[in-house]
């Protein structure tokens, strides 16, 4: 059965199980999960999401967990799950797969409103997701979790899952001289996340994919989505993955935003470059197996080795222009 159809027949049978009347079922996109923005008469726009296989009931459950405290200890607009007619926050379905059956978690969530940026943000605004991004981690720090609560840790156990996925494509994408830069970036990695302690000031629940396609703007105001990735981690991961795509003087004004509401320890910058690199090769990682994303990668790779030289120097590059590199 076609991802389409068996996707559908899921949809429509949770749409039932939820009771909803629903008038518009539009398809969004597919990453650790399928999603599906569903329009109906009575409860507003509503986000539907078919979980991969990656992701257990306690996982999902913890997920919404956080999210409900989000919402309800800050002034967050933050999606927030709904229960189906049982009561419950999962829906349990079957579908057809590789000739047998399979078990499906669906969750339904409040859609949130917002546009995409569509150019380059101003200022103001970039000011304003880093006021969010510290109010995200400051309800982080009040937050009990349930004896139940499990989320994954985006740290050095992790990011060396996401290298040796990288080691195996990395011919796709560079030369070998320009992939003894990529061992040596892994291994200063590895080293400075070992060396970092974790403490309630600095470590905590993170959104873990902050990246522009994630957030929203409702008037004008930040409004963070898909916490799919949500997790434990340092505070700095999801700064370092806000900037990731800007230009330094934006990192400026984000970083000024963020630091309104919580100061950076003083040496957070040699930090945040560290977990800026390290989110730039799990990106890559992420990508690397997919055929179609390897034009862009390899367009990317002048940025990405001046950035890794610039690491390895020991030089402060988050704010100043970094010129492309040669591809060797």
């Amino acid at each position: 059965m076609k991802l389409e159809t068996a996707a559908r027949d899921i949809v429509l049978r949770a749409l039932k199980a939820y009771e909803l009347d629903w008038t518009k079922i539009e398809y969004i996109g597919q990453s650790d999960s399928v999603t599906f923005k569903i329009e109906t008469e009575t409860a507003g726009k509503l986000l539907l999401r078919i979980h991969g296989e990656r992701c257990s009931r306690a996982e999902i459950l913890s997920e919404l967990e956080w999210l409900r405290h989000l919402s309800g200890a800050t002034e967050l607009v933050v999606p927030v799950g709904l229960p189906h007619s049982s009561g419950s926050y999962i829906l349990e379905t079957r579908s057809e797969a590789g000739g047998g059956e399979q078990l499906n978690y669906v969750t339904l969530m409040r859609w949130v409103e917002g546009e995409h940026a569509e150019s380059s943000l101003p200022d103001e605004q970039l000011y304003a997701v880093g006021v969010m991004l510290a109010g995200m981690h400051e309800a982080g720090e009040q937050f009990v979790p349930s004896a139940e609560f499990t989320r994954p840790a985006w740290g050095a156990d992790s990011f060396r899952k996401e290298w040796d996925k990288l080691e195996k494509y990395h011919t796709a994408m560079v030369s070998q001289a320009s992939w003894a830069l990529y061992q040596a970036a892994a291994i200063r990695i590895l080293g400075e996340l070992d060396a970092m302690t974790p403490d309630p000031g600095s470590y905590g629940l993170i959104h873990g994919d902050l990246h522009g396609g994630n957030v929203v703007f409702a008037e004008g105001q930040p409004r963070a989505i898909d916490f799919g990735l949500c997790g434990y981690g340092f505070y700095l991961h999801d700064l370092a993955a806000a900037l990731l795509e800007l230009s330094t003087e934006q990192r400026r004004s984000l970083i000024r935003g963020y630091s309104s509401v919580r100061a950076l320890e003083p040496d957070y910058e040699r930090k945040l470059e560290c977990f800026f690199v390290k989110i730039m090769i799990g990106n890559y990682s992420h990508h690397i197996s997919n055929p179609d994303e390897l034009p862009g990668l390899r367009e990317e790779q002048p940025y990405a080795l001046a950035y890794l030289k610039e690491y390895l120097a020991g030089s402060r590059f988050l704010f100043k222009r970094i010129e492309p590199a040669q591809v060797g």
